[in-house]
């Protein structure tokens, strides 16, 4: 996939430790419309390749944003970012989209903690323009953590529709979860975002409610993965090619080894860049991209780090 140039036009001091950035195309020219809950590749000053969500307007042509959380502990991308100056120009990829809004629920819920608000604002804009039912339910430490307060507090798109739990504890957030999930039935959308104990919480209250197919959940970290138990087997392409992939490799490793082009962007099973169809066979998936009916249905596998349950999987790239 190709990459664009961009020029960095605003940085916004989100929080103390969250900077949002506008993203203009290097020598002018639109960048959307996009779809709600797509997310880009950001190539930063160091050359280190990140995922973030766009939290802006999906319908606003002319510009992106994105909001940056810097980590302490991270590999260097989002100290990057908050080293990068208005002016700066960038290389992003075009937006793609694993998240999406379901096209048949009646009431859409997003719950969102901490930085994991960013993928929601877009759909809440969506959400709103179309005049869906919807709710943003939204936790943080405090206010002065509280990423787009103003916005939420003040912008007609969500001030009737935000719901802010500012420095509450654990257990009352369960209680507020708990009270939600009364309003939620079979034909509810659940969306969650933030980190994964708690994305693992609204799942647990929600799932048995609306089901699983119903409760989308953006994923910013990849989760770990037992690998002690790995075996080999057999990836056939829809062309006749034929790989072994060892217990101790990927197949998107030994495909490019092969030199087999496959798009790719995280490696982690996150993105979803390198998802692709499965013919024959069984996936072990072990990515935090595909939905749980995909993985269900069984006919799609991250490259990165998905395996196979059967010695033999028949796969066409995307």
């Amino acid at each position: 996939m190709s990459s664009v140039k961009v020029v960095v036009s605003q940085i916004v001091d989100e929080t103390p430790s969250v900077r949002s950035l506008r993203l203009v195309r290097d020598g002018g020219g639109t960048l959307g419309p996009y779809e709600a809950g797509a997310h880009i590749d950001v190539k930063g000053p160091t050359g280190v390749l990140r995922q973030y969500s766009l939290c802006g307007p999906p319908t606003e042509p002319d510009s992106l944003l994105i909001a940056v959380k810097r980590e302490v502990d991270s590999r260097g991308g989002s100290e990057a970012l908050h080293r990068v100056r208005e002016g700066d120009i960038l290389e992003i990829s075009e937006p793609r989209n694993i998240l999406g809004v379901a096209q048949d629920a009646d009431t859409h819920l997003l719950i969102a903690a901490g930085i994991g608000v960013t993928p929601l604002l877009s759909m809440a804009y969506h959400l709103h323009d179309s005049g869906a039912n919807f709710e943003l339910v939204y936790f943080s430490h405090s206010r002065e953590h509280t990423a787009f307060l103003e916005l939420l507090e003040t912008r007609a798109e969500f001030r009737d529709r935000v719901h802010l739990h500012i420095g509450i504890t654990r257990g009352q957030q369960q209680t507020v979860l708990d009270e939600l999930a009364g309003s939620a039935s079979s034909t509810s959308a659940v969306y969650t975002c933030g980190p994964e104990g708690f994305m693992d919480t609204v799942a647990s209250v929600f799932t048995p409610l609306v089901g699983p197919n119903n409760v989308h959940i953006e994923h910013f970290v990849a989760s770990d993965i037992d690998t002690s138990g790995d075996t080999a087997f057999t990836v056939e392409m829809d062309t006749g090619e034929t790989f072994e992939i060892p217990s101790d490799r990927s197949i998107l490793s030994v495909l490019e080894e092969n030199g087999i082009e496959v798009f790719k962007s995280c490696e982690e099973g996150i993105c979803g860049s390198c998802v692709s169809g499965v013919l024959e066979g069984e996936p072990e998936h072990r990515d935090n991209c595909l939905s749980a009916a995909d993985k269900a249905a069984g006919n799609q596998i991250a490259l990165c780090v998905s395996r196979a349950k059967t010695s033999r999987l028949v796969i066409e790239l995307f």
